[in-house]
């Protein structure tokens, strides 16, 4: 990705803290939005969707994340309304810096020069707010196919294609409904580490306690009579820690 021309950013331990990392994923997007509301909902809602996600308040934090060799960003979600700058803005810098990372553009703003304004200066999709989570999810995903940006994901014999959101294990197809599918992506990415009951419950559901519907027990336990029988112990149990996937 290449280096945006230098702004006023600030000392870059600011712009880290403002960056709050998620745990490792298969695509990384950066929201950049400076209403707080905007930014932990976004997340929570791409968290569930197997995303890394960095929040960027202000087009100079945006601009220092997006410069930065370390990272990668598959995709920019985008205000028009920022506190230093506007959304324009960032986009025909980052255009002209000839990055040609996806942007969608995220705003309240709805009268059809503006969506057509940001299409023109090289967006990929523009989205009013408010919006729904599973619209944002199904754009998002739209545009990373587009640009070739969702891998498919590989444990073992199990597959995992996130631009078609299916899982294959060998040359079998499995079918799976949403919430199972996420539950066996959050295993999958975890690579044999185990994830406590808590730790799942977060990351496919937004919560901390079970209230009292066993929600993980029972997609753990559709999971394995549909991998059964060549993934029969794929989805393993540790006793009084929680599950893991097999990776050998």
């Amino acid at each position: 990705m290449m280096a945006l021309p230098k702004t006023q950013a600030g000392p870059r331990t600011e712009v880290r803290g403002a960056a709050e990392r998620e745990p490792q994923a298969n695509a990384t997007v950066l929201l950049v939005d400076d209403d707080p509301g905007v930014c932990s909902f976004v997340r929570r809602a791409l968290k569930a969707e197997g995303y890394e996600v960095f929040c960027a308040h202000t087009a100079a934090e945006a601009e220092e994340l997006l410069g930065d060799e370390e990272l990668s960003m598959d995709l920019v979600l985008l205000d028009v309304g920022l506190p230093d700058r506007t959304g324009w803005d960032v986009l025909q810098r980052l255009r002209a810096a000839g990055d040609a990372t996806p942007v969608v553009f995220l705003s309240a703003q709805h009268e059809v020069p503006d969506r057509v304004r940001g299409l023109e200066l090289g967006a990929d999709d523009y989205l009013q707010k408010p919006f729904r989570p599973e619209e944002l999810s199904a754009r998002i995903a739209a545009v990373l196919r587009r640009h070739d940006r969702l891998p498919t994901y590989r444990v073992g014999p199990l597959q995992l294609s996130l631009s078609e959101r299916t899982v294959s294990l060998g040359e079998r197809r499995v079918e799976t409904s949403p919430r199972e599918f996420q539950v066996l992506l959050t295993l999958a990415r975890a690579r044999g580490r185990v994830l406590s009951r808590p730790d799942l419950l977060r990351a496919v559901w937004g919560i901390d306690e079970d209230p009292g519907t066993k929600l993980l027990e029972v997609q753990v336990t559709r999971l394995r009579r549909k991998l059964a029988p060549e993934g029969q112990g794929l989805i393993q149990t540790v006793i009084g820690q929680g599950y893991r996937i097999a990776v050998a």
